[in-house]
């Protein structure tokens, strides 16, 4: 039996007597009933236990039947229900006062009703009670179930698994923040005697009781679970629901969901990481802030990645897309063992890859790619896109590479490239001209392609398609034969033609820059 004093005083017959003292203990717990018929009952007092008696023990010492409610309260007794009828007909006003001023629920039972009546009438409503929280906490567990198979998103984890709970709870990280809260604590109520010991137990406030468990992955504490019942009289299985939940919520906050904690220690390093761009820190105030959270920002070379949205996308759909995108950087197979760091910024995420950890140059970029070609839509101009800054060796170019990645994402814009994952390297060159009048770059262009564009112009706008394929995949003719569909020999046939004409040597490095500048200049024009 697990119910308060008020609940037993709704139970029938019991419902029948009268609460005539101690009205302010009736949120006692009963998890037993007894007969008082023994002089030495109160040796064998539980906690907990509630007395009937028919006061014959008392009825001629009223000092003793005060002693006796000291001594029951003091053993942690739930109340005391005494017959009238037999051997009082009142209950003597001293033990009436005394109830009151131990807040010792005293109860004037019915008369017409034997004990045994009383104590069935409770058993039977404690076995309903029972039976309806079991199917109760069984419905439950199979919601856990089921949502820890295919759980919800970071922002309503929490809110999903407080819900099928029925309680308020709180989660609390490894270092004492607060990772979410539902309960009607604030921070420091919540945080009272942080740090804690890394063992389940029940927590009694002026507030309430709080049942607290330490969540484990790998034998390592990473945060606390608490939860708030606002029912008295709560079952033992109950509290195996609770371990379930804190069982769920470990693995998800190591696994899945170990971004949102990271998210939440981050939240000032990311403000701080504005506050850098901006010119107001130091990087080193910055990496000195990081290390203190625990986090190293630097451990050699690094190259950053600006991962956008098109502007054009809904707001929620935006915020969604950037979430699933960082999930699928901080846990593809390749990524999720690197120490990668993410800020939010005004154009999207941006991201710190430890360049060295990448066996060349175009692995970042090909492991990118395979992340979120699938989550491109239809056309990469609707769906995410990454830009890479070139390797940087020092902290103090983290403002350069930032901008590297920005100025990567404009020129695109303004060139039309639609590649899903674009490099600085690229477009590097079309940044060192972009301030060449179009003027300029038209005279320049037209200049040293002038012998081809004389001649017929379908004839030499196959030549030109050639020979711009030819440059944009740095003079490898087999995969410009590819691209073209046509046969090596006849590409190499067309670069001959063109040589020929436009006087070139596709084997000098000067004529490929020529022509490299000539066809990006057509590009800006």
């Amino acid at each position: 039996m697990h119910i308060t004093v008020e609940q037993a005083l709704s139970i029938y017959p019991l419902s029948e007597g009268k609460l005539i003292a101690g009205n302010t203990g009736t949120s006692r717990i009963v998890k037993s009933v007894n007969v008082m018929d023994a002089p030495d009952i109160t040796d064998w007092i539980k906690d907990g236990e509630m007395l009937f008696t028919t006061a014959y023990l008392m009825k001629d010492n009223p000092e003793g039947a005060i002693q006796l409610l000291r001594t029951l309260d003091k053993r942690g007794s739930a109340g005391l229900g005494i017959k009238l009828g037999r051997f009082w007909t009142r209950i003597p006003e001293p033990i009436v006062e005394e109830a009151n001023r131990l807040k010792f629920p005293l109860i004037e039972l019915p008369y017409q009703f034997t004990f045994s009546d009383q104590m069935n009438g409770l058993f039977q409503a404690e076995l309903q009670r029972s039976t309806k929280v079991l199917h109760t906490v069984l419905d439950k567990q199979k919601k856990l179930m089921q949502f820890a198979l295919k759980p919800d998103q970071v922002n309503s984890f929490f809110h999903t698994v407080a819900g099928i709970i029925g309680y308020p709870m709180a989660v609390i990280g490894s270092r004492g923040h607060i990772v979410f809260n539902s309960t009607p604590l604030e921070e420091p109520l919540l945080l009272r005697n942080w740090p804690w010991k890394d063992h389940y137990q029940w927590v009694y406030t002026e507030e309430g009781r709080f049942f607290r468990i330490p969540l484990f992955q790998k034998e390592e504490c990473i945060g606390y679970a608490i939860f708030h019942p606002t029912d008295a009289a709560l079952m033992k299985v109950e509290e195996g629901l609770f371990h379930q939940a804190a069982e769920i919520i470990s693995y998800h906050m190591g696994f899945i969901y170990k971004d949102y904690l990271e998210h939440s220690l981050q939240n000032d390093l990311g403000s701080l990481f504005l506050r850098y761009l901006r010119s107001s820190v130091p990087i080193e105030t910055l990496t000195d802030y990081a290390e203190g959270l625990g986090i190293q920002l630097f451990n050699g070379s690094y190259q950053c990645v600006l991962t956008t949205v098109s502007p054009l996308a809904e707001a929620r759909r935006r915020e969604k897309m950037l979430r699933e995108i960082r999930e699928e950087l901080q846990y593809h197979p390749v990524l999720k063992e690197l120490p990668v760091i993410h800020f939010y910024v005004e154009e999207g995420i941006f991201s710190l890859f430890p360049s060295d950890s990448f066996q060349n140059g175009h692995k970042l970029e090909v492991i990118l790619e395979k992340c979120i070609s699938s989550m491109a839509g239809n056309g990469v101009e609707a769906g995410p896109r990454l830009f890479l800054s070139t390797k940087k060796m020092k902290p103090q170019l983290l403002a350069e590479a930032y901008r590297e990645c920005v100025e990567t994402k404009q020129m695109a814009e303004r060139l039309e490239i639609h590649s899903l994952v674009l490099k600085f390297e690229t477009i590097e060159f079309a940044y060192l001209f972009q301030h060449v009048p179009p003027a300029g770059m038209k005279a320049y262009s037209d200049q040293v392609l002038r012998p081809l564009l004389e001649k017929d112009p379908e004839y030499a706008q196959e030549m030109l398609r050639t020979l711009e394929t030819f440059i944009e995949n740095d003079g490898q003719v087999n995969e410009t034969a590819k691209l073209l569909f046509i046969h090596r020999n006849t590409a190499t046939y067309r670069l001959e033609k063109i040589s020929e004409m436009l006087q070139v040597d596709f084997k000098k490095v000067n004529d490929l820059l020529r022509l490299k500048l000539v066809f990006l200049f057509r590009q800006m024009g």
